[in-house]
Parts: C-alpha cells; sequence; structure tokens
C-alpha cells in the first residue's frame, strides 16, 4: 500500500505515519527514510524528538536527505515498509543544494521519479509532505518557486498512492483509499 500524509506544520503528521507504518508491516523491514539536514537549534530538537518517538518502534533510520533512491541500495525494499519523512525537507534539499548559486529546476520532475520507483518496488510505502503552499502570502520569487513544485510534487504523489489522508490539528481527513 502506498500512503501520502499532507497538513500542516507540526499538526501530528509524523506521529500518524508511525502509526500507518506500524500497521502495514507484515514480516518485512520497518524503514524510516530520514530527509532533513538540520540548519539550526531548532532542527537538531525536532529530529531528538523524532528519534525518541521512534525509539523501540522497529525502525531502521536510513538518513537519505538528496538522492532518495539510493535507499533501495541499503534495505529490502521487496518485503520492507518506508516511511519517508519528509517530502518538504526532501526538496529543500533538492531544489537548493549547499553551495549552489541556482535553485536546481530539475529537483521536482528528479524527485517524482525517484519516489515512484521507491513506490513501485517496496511492499509499503508512506509519505509525509507540509502543506505550505495554500496561504495568501506573498514571499519571494525563490520561496514561491519551491511552494509551486513542492505543490506539484504532492499532486503527483497523491495521484499514485492508494491513499491521500491529511492531518490537521490532530484531525484526520481522507482524501481517497481506506482508513488506517
Amino acid at each position: 500500500m502506498k500512503v501520502f500524509i499532507s497538513g500542516g506544520c507540526k499538526n501530528g503528521k509524523s506521529s500518524f505515519a508511525e502509526r500507518a507504518a506500524q500497521q502495514l508491516q507484515a514480516d518485512g523491514k520497518l524503514y524510516y527514510i530520514a530527509t532533513m539536514i538540520p540548519c539550526d537549534q531548532e532542527d537538531h530538537n525536532r529530529i531528538t524528538r523524532h528519534r525518541q518517538a521512534r525509539a523501540g518502534k522497529g525502525f531502521i533510520t536510513l538518513e537519505q536527505p538528496t538522492q532518495v533512491h539510493h535507499v533501495l541500495e541499503q534495505s529490502d525494499y521487496a518485503n520492507g515498509t518506508y516511511l519517508l519523512d519528509s517530502v518538504t525537507a526532501l526538496m529543500l534539499n533538492e531544489m537548493y543544494p549547499m553551495n549552489a548559486s541556482q535553485p536546481d529546476a530539475e529537483a521536482p520532475k528528479r524527485i517524482c521519479h525517484d519516489l515512484s520507483q521507491l513506490m513501485a518496488k517496496a511492499k509499503n510505502v508512506v509519505l509525509v509532505s507540509d502543506y505550505i503552499y495554500a496561504d495568501e502570502g506573498h514571499y519571494p520569487a525563490y520561496t514561491e518557486d519551491y511552494r509551486r513544485a513542492l505543490a506539484m510534487v504532492d499532486r503527483h504523489l497523491a495521484a499514485e498512492c492508494d491513499t491521500v489522508v491529511e492531518v490537521t490539528a490532530c484531525q484526520t481527513i481522507y482524501y481517497k483509499g481506506e482508513k488506517i
């Protein structure tokens, strides 16, 4: 089963995703694909909280902030259940690589391809993304480019997934597929 989870920041998506991945796991391994590259103390604290929340739940963590297709080389994808948290961070890392002078305009297409490849090969995949592209704020062009790119990737993933869920204010709204 392929599950796409979106919603506002800090609204319970990661906890929901962990439970979903555990429920989907049968006899295979349970992988957590970590994509965040910490930039400040708040990021480090968030990573620590996520690691503590996963402790003892059987997740094997794969640190893969870019080129997510490489997780297939590091794991038993035929029987594995993957939780990727988050598409948002993956997009940031791919679109705005360290020390690059320009954003990578091909990043959204590459991410769609890589995640589609993961979903085609893995037994179960749970993807987490942040719904950050619908407010009416006015942002600099590079931020708007990022928001548009993330929205495009999220639409692609929602179309490919069996189940599409929004988690907001700890409420779960199903848009497609069966409840988990």
